[in-house]
């Protein structure tokens, strides 16, 4: 009986002390999943973090990129307006010189007027002195009135014609001179005006581009290469927001298509800089 009692016990003692090495083998397996879940997390944590500060970065360098561009486009504005604005200036200077040559002229006319008068009472006071020694003549001649008349009358009619007639038509010829002059020059004027104001098409010519990446290549770091080119081909360059065209201005037909000619080729080129512009652009004047 006794032995029962014992290996009861023992059994007892057994299951007891499997039950806590159970215990304990759980408790070390719930611990072991959440240090798992807390590295899981901290690994997750650190990514995130990283991955902002990677995007953070590609975001501060497409600003820069970006700001750099529109500092590009912003000099090139400004330069394009300080252009239009000598431009205008030019432009006044010259009204401002073709009024004065219209005062000029207008005093001229004056001067004229005057001088026609002058003449005009000379006239009258050498007909006066023609009467006068008219009839002195008939009185020492003895000729006849109309023939002491007749002689008069020719030898002052040929010398009223060599004075007056010198004086006027030197008068006359100044003035056709100034007048033609100032008609040029006004006509120039008008056709300058007319010309930047409505006749765009016939002094501009169209670029297609590829990208405004190469909008901005051809404009270059600080307006360089386009400076470089307007210097080697003396024509403007208008940079807009028009996507995929670049516009070259200029008088000149065939300044104009040197420049058109010569920025194809750079675009198909490739490589855009002040020393490649150059060359491009006495290669295609060879050629033209």
């Amino acid at each position: 009986m006794p032995e029962i009692f014992y290996a009861l016990g023992g059994l007892a003692f057994g299951a007891l002390v499997g039950f806590f090495i159970d215990r304990m083998r759980m408790g070390a397996a719930y611990r072991s999943r959440e240090e798992l879940l807390k590295d899981a997390e901290r690994e997750a944590e650190t990514l995130k973090k990283t991955r902002e500060i990677e995007a953070k970065e590609e975001f501060l360098k497409r600003r820069e990129n970006i700001e750099k561009e529109l500092e590009e486009l912003r000099n090139t504005v400004r330069q394009q307006e300080r252009q239009l604005d000598k431009r205008e200036a030019t432009l006044t200077e010259q009204s401002e010189s073709l009024k004065k040559r219209e005062r000029m002229v207008e005093q001229q006319q004056h001067r004229m007027a005057e001088k026609s008068r002058v003449i005009e009472t000379r006239e009258q006071e050498l007909e006066k002195i023609l009467r006068q020694e008219q009839e002195e003549l008939y009185k020492i001649s003895g000729l006849s009135k109309e023939e002491a008349s007749e002689r008069m009358l020719n030898r002052l009619e040929r010398d009223l014609k060599n004075e007056t007639g010198s004086l006027i038509l030197k008068q006359q010829q100044e003035l056709k001179a100034e007048s033609e002059k100032l008609a040029r020059e006004i006509v120039g004027m008008a056709v300058q005006r007319y010309a930047s104001a409505h006749t765009t098409e016939n002094t501009v010519a169209t670029i297609d581009i590829p990208s405004d990446e190469m909008k901005g290549r051809i404009i270059g770091r600080e307006g360089r290469n386009i400076r470089a080119f307007e210097q080697a081909t003396g024509v403007d360059v208008i940079v807009d927001d028009t996507p995929g065209v670049v516009v070259v201005s200029a008088f000149d037909t065939v300044r104009r298509e040197i420049a058109k000619i010569s920025l194809n080729k750079l675009i198909q080129d490739g490589r855009i800089h002040p020393a490649r512009i150059e060359e491009i652009v006495a290669e295609t004047q060879k050629e033209m």
